[in-house]
């Protein structure tokens, strides 16, 4: 029997080349999305539409009111997401948000009796987030084995970053090797209820940067400007 994983599914760029990589690894993949308030649900389409092409194990998508209590420029519509680079932490970051998808992860994969799961955080071309950096990873990981029953007997979860040190163009390079379809995937932080990217927001530039530096036709579709 394949070993289960549990791959946290954005259906942005980096959450399918993680999906593909831990598919092309042999794990038996279940994908988990989350519907935490964010300003739209087109990333959550392209999610089912990946999982339903990778014809996953089981896809759960988990409703999460991360919007109550704001405080990002993604779940706070008052907030409004900036179209020039930030210094410092931007205010797209949202408060604890992969430390809180992680722990339903964990949850999950313990049911599952699965040891590994995959998340597809980066640090070298990102958004200078906190939760995406090796050093929150690592605590995570001891978090993993001292917070749950199968870490207490002596099971050890192994949380796996496959795209960490990547930039983003090694990123694409390694997903196309994998013949991902990345015309599928919404990256923006902006996008049209039909997917289509804003152009202008920092997860829009950084994608188009990569497939830039890549040197690959940019499959992404842009909506018309405002």
């Amino acid at each position: 029997m394949p070993k289960k994983a549990i791959i946290l599914l954005s259906g942005g760029l980096d959450s399918i080349t993680v999906l593909a990589l831990a598919q092309s690894q042999g794990y038996l993949c279940h994908a988990l999305s989350f519907d935490y308030g964010q300003r739209h649900n087109a990333e959550l389409e392209a999610a089912r539409r990946i999982a339903e092409y990778y014809r996953v194990a089981e896809h759960k998508i988990i409703p999460l009111g991360l919007g109550a209590i704001g405080g990002s420029a993604l779940t706070d519509d008052h907030i409004p997401v900036p179209t020039t680079p930030q210094a410092g932490i931007p205010a797209t970051y949202v408060p604890a948000r992969n430390t809180i998808f992680l722990a339903f992860a964990l949850g999950w994969a313990e049911v599952l009796n699965a040891r590994d799961i995959f998340i597809g955080v980066n640090a070298v071309d990102y958004s200078g987030y906190p939760d995406c950096r090796p050093e929150f990873i690592a605590a995570f990981q001891k978090l993993a084995d001292l917070a749950t029953k199968a870490g207490v007997e002596g099971d050890h979860f192994t949380i796996h970053t496959p795209l960490i040190s990547l930039s983003k163009a090694d990123i694409i390079k390694t997903g196309l090797a994998l013949d991902v379809d990345y015309s599928q995937t919404v990256s923006c932080y902006a996008a049209a209820p039909d997917g289509r990217a804003c152009g202008l927001c920092d997860a829009c530039r950084l994608r188009k940067n990569g497939f830039d530096a890549a040197g690959i036709e940019d499959p992404t579709r842009y909506r018309p400007p405002l």
